[in-house]
């Protein structure tokens, strides 16, 4: 695992890895704000051809109204991305992780409420398998 996100390799395929996680993450009341798909992005701005790889910006309104009135500026750090993509015959998947990401910014308050997002993406990541 990296310090700064929950990764793991899965035995399943990307799509069906990628219908979990929008699940997963709208069980524990996320919503996906943004969907940039790398490959076709890619393909799309420089004529190249790469593996399947997604970034999923998922938003728990009521975590971020916290955030953004404990620290203004925070949107400089949201949405909580998700990651998938293809390595292999295997699919990754990678959440990052807001405590760890918020301890750059000194805010007592806004450590609280990355620390309650965390454990609600644990439960996202606990969740795809």
């Amino acid at each position: 695992m990296i310090n700064y996100g929950f990764t793991k390799e899965l035995d399943i395929p990307y799509e069906a890895v990628v219908e979990q996680a929008r699940e997963a993450l709208k069980k524990e009341g996320f919503g996906v704000l943004t969907e940039i798909d790398i490959k076709a992005k890619m393909k799309e701005k420089l004529n190249l051809d790469m593996r399947k790889y997604i970034i999923l910006g998922a938003c728990n309104p009521p975590n971020a109204y916290k955030a953004i009135l404990a620290e203004e500026n925070i949107g400089l750090m949201l949405p909580c991305n998700v990651i998938i993509y293809e390595k292999g015959n295997k699919t990754v998947l990678s959440i990052i992780r807001p405590a760890v990401a918020m301890q750059m910014i000194d805010n007592v308050e806004l450590q609280k409420v990355a620390e309650v997002v965390e454990e609600q993406l644990k439960k996202v990541f606990a969740a795809i398998k």
